[in-house]
């Protein structure tokens, strides 16, 4: 018989365990984690470095970065915000960072840090947890939770569902009543096969991507504003670093699209087209009239040589010659076509994306609970009392940059106080 079970033995479940025990000494708490080790997400996350908030200390601001749950975390994340996560864990010895472009890092960059500072935290305050016991179902009782692993039952008053993007956790949810949104994949990079980027990865440059839309039209109502037609009216926009890579492109301008765009990349089956402009403070007609100048002017210099952007000049050449311009041809040889077709693989590059690939270690989908059998105020089920949620296992998720750990921070929290009152 345990006071308030929680399932799931991540960064939610341990940071909702510590503050359920420091507020309330008493409660007997256990964390079932069903694997062998736990906080397993912490440790691969941001490259081993765990990027553990972002620095954006706006409640508004910070929830814009939240493609599903931006109105509902809204409230939240004025009761519990960034600041009060680095308050956190530098109160309990672990120095934290602010890296340029927001991103919050342990000073040791090592998630290590992170894992030490909440497992060491969980223990001094004799919270008890249980490895190698997967909930496999959950029953209501007349005065709390039933919660089953592969060989015990085990009592609680509360129980607290940290346990992530896990299917039979859902299931279980589902025979209690509660409504699953279909969980698909986001933050993922595209996977493109195309001469222009092949053998040049590493190569950056801060760019707009669109995702252009599918020529059939859609009958379903929810893609009905997807305006499928054969205009190439994009569906999807983004802006900001893009990334060449083995398999393709990848950076903050892809994430951000993946993430936005979540079910519809799914609904796409991962096969579409996308437009990069290379230089987004120029369109196909300026960049036109821009290279008119250059023609004249530079007349004498080999194109392929003239590298008149800010582009790197790898990528530089691989336009040129995507343009069908020769590698000895002359500005002042070139010819109309010719001008118009460099112009629009530096504006208007089309590209065919052929399936993803997760980014680095990060596992996020969008997906889980409905958002609408939540209270927002305590997260607890609209559906069951003493039934509480934290984390992944919510439909929300978050665009890269800390804030997919900063909805499981604020979450644990303010479940925690909930059951604590």
């Amino acid at each position: 018989m345990y006071d308030i079970v929680i399932a799931g033995g991540g960064a939610a479940g341990f940071y909702a365990a510590i503050q359920i025990a420091e507020l309330s000494p008493e409660l007997n708490i256990a964390i079932f984690e069903r694997g062998k080790t736990v906080l397993s997400k912490v440790k691969v996350s941001g490259g081993g470095r765990c990027n553990v908030t972002h620095g954006e200390f706006l409640p508004k601001e910070l929830a814009t970065n939240y493609p599903r749950g931006e109105k509902e975390l809204l409230g939240p994340f004025h009761k519990y915000a960034p600041m009060d996560v680095m308050a956190f864990f530098e109160e309990r010895g672990v120095p934290l960072k602010i890296e340029e472009d927001g991103r919050v890092f342990p000073k040791s960059d090592s998630s290590q840090s992170i894992i030490d500072c909440l497992v060491t935290e969980a223990e001094r305050l004799g919270v008890q947890v249980l490895k190698n016991s997967s909930v496999k179902v959950i029953d209501k009782l007349n005065d709390g939770w039933q919660v089953t692993t592969m060989n015990k039952h085990y009592h609680t008053k509360k129980l607290l569902l940290t346990t992530g993007s896990n299917p039979k956790i859902w299931a279980q949810l589902q025979k209690l009543g509660h409504q699953i949104i279909s969980p698909v994949p986001s933050l993922f990079t595209f996977n493109i096969k195309d001469k222009r980027i092949q053998g040049i990865q590493g190569i950056s440059a801060y760019a707009t991507v669109e995702v252009l839309p599918k020529k059939t039209f859609h009958t379903d109502k929810k893609n009905l504003n997807l305006k499928s037609n054969v205009k190439d009216e994009p569906v999807l926009y983004s802006d900001g670093p893009l990334l060449i890579t083995h398999w393709g492109l990848s950076g903050p301008a892809i994430l951000k699209l993946s993430a936005w765009g979540a079910n519809i990349l799914h609904d796409y089956n991962y096969s579409f087209r996308i437009r990069v402009n290379w230089l987004p403070e120029y369109s196909t007609e300026s960049m036109e009239a821009y290279l008119k100048e250059l023609k004249d002017v530079e007349a004498k210099k080999t194109v392929m040589r003239t590298n008149v952007t800010e582009l790197p000049k790898r990528l530089w050449k691989r336009l040129v010659e995507a343009a069908n311009i020769m590698p000895d041809e002359r500005w002042g040889d070139i010819n109309k076509e010719q001008l118009l077709a460099l112009a629009e693989q530096l504006t208007a590059s089309s590209f065919k994306v052929e399936g993803k690939s997760t980014f680095k270690e990060e596992f996020v989908t969008a997906g889980g609970v409905d958002l609408k059998e939540i209270n927002f105020k305590t997260f607890e089920s609209k559906l069951h009392p003493n039934l509480y949620f934290a984390g992944e296992i919510i439909n929300v998720d978050a665009i890269t940059g800390g804030f997919n750990f900063q909805n499981a921070w604020t979450g644990a929290y303010i479940a925690a106080q909930a059951i604590v009152s």
